[in-house]
């Protein structure tokens, strides 16, 4: 038996309010959402630089692309906007698992859903974790590395 996931928010046009629809989405399943948390701590998310006085982490959620200012919305990603707290509400369930990893100075929990090639981003900070981004592995090849590196970081940690 598993659990069930949150619907997939279809896209509907015109675009600016569908974009409006999952934006209030984000806003009360994460921005707002003072029970949502991670080993105690609380999640956080970024708001500057806005645009369109929407939080820049919704951006970075909702679009793909090297540069920031360049990204192109994901409708993938679109769709899943329920999905991030749900994850990381679930986080227990066996099919869930996560790990750190570290890129640069920060270090990132990586929550990874296995079964759907889903992965929610969060930066450890001092008191709480900031929401970095969430997004569908889109090849075989990135999820078995992401696989590896869980594996590596529980085998080192004693933990399997």
């Amino acid at each position: 038996m598993g659990l069930n996931l949150p619907e997939l928010e279809e896209q509907f046009n015109p675009w600016e309010e569908y974009e409006d629809y999952i934006y209030k989405i984000f806003l009360e399943t994460v921005v707002n959402n003072k029970n949502l948390t991670f080993q105690g701590f609380p999640i956080r998310c970024k708001y500057l630089p806005a645009d369109k006085n929407k939080h820049f982490s919704f951006w970075h959620i909702i679009s793909e692309g090297l540069e920031e200012e360049n990204r192109t919305p994901d409708l993938r990603r679109c769709e899943r906007i329920r999905w991030i707290a749900w994850v990381i509400n679930n986080v227990e369930y066996e099919r869930i698992s996560w790990w750190e990893n570290r890129r640069g100075a920060n270090t990132h929990i990586v929550i990874l859903y296995e079964e759907e090639k889903y992965v929610v981003i969060l930066a450890k900070r001092q008191n709480y974790y900031l929401l970095k981004s969430a997004y569908i592995i889109s090849s075989d090849k990135r999820l078995e590395r992401l696989k590896k590196e869980r594996d590596n970081y529980w085998k080192h940690n004693n933990i399997i």
